[in-house]
């Protein structure tokens, strides 16, 4: 098992785009209250998540992201579920997400991205600035921050068999309580 140091400094490698970094940490938050919540293994959950989106900087294509990590991922030395995880994330890899943990990273990773967008546009740029309600009207204007799947946010809360509201305070709560690490 490797540990979120050996992880982080692998993200750090191979991302210098700061907005990349804190949609790891971002989604790396989320995931990891799900593994509590869950009674899971946080550092499994969370090292999944922390990686899901490492390659993008270098690999941003569809026919590269997140294959060429899952490559790298595996001359490092992580074992398939690992690897299968991460490539999970995107739905266009073919790979199930027939794990709880694979369920959830897919639903934290475009709503993280999503939350930190509302954050943004807050008056004094934080979390702690944003509701529910926000983030449920923001996703019907389609022009703000376009690049983020409203379906893939609503296909997350579904495949986890829980309200899109409900998956939206969750990681909102659990963003919030991490602000300072997430800067925002």
């Amino acid at each position: 098992m490797f540990t979120r140091e050996y992880c982080l400094d692998l993200l750090k490698e191979h991302t210098k785009s700061d907005s990349l970094l804190k949609h790891a940490f971002a989604v790396e938050t989320c995931v990891i209250a799900y593994a509590h919540k869950h009674k899971a293994d946080v550092n499994f959950w969370g090292n999944a998540a922390l990686l899901h989106d490492f390659d993008y900087e270098m690999f941003p294509d569809a026919n590269q992201h997140p294959f060429e990590g899952a490559k790298i991922l595996e001359q490092k030395g992580f074992d398939k579920e690992f690897i299968d995880t991460v490539l999970s994330h995107a739905d266009y890899t073919g790979v199930p997400r027939d794990t709880l943990l694979k369920k959830v990273l897919f639903a934290c990773d475009e709503l993280a991205g999503f939350i930190t967008a509302v954050a943004y546009v807050r008056p004094n740029k934080t979390v702690l600035e944003v509701e529910v309600k926000s983030v449920v009207k923001k996703m019907k204007d389609k022009a703000f921050a376009k690049n983020v799947s409203r379906e893939d946010i609503k296909k997350g809360a579904e495949e986890l068999g829980i309200p899109l509201e409900e998956h939206i305070r969750f990681c909102l709560d659990a963003m919030k309580e991490n602000h300072s690490i997430l800067g925002i």
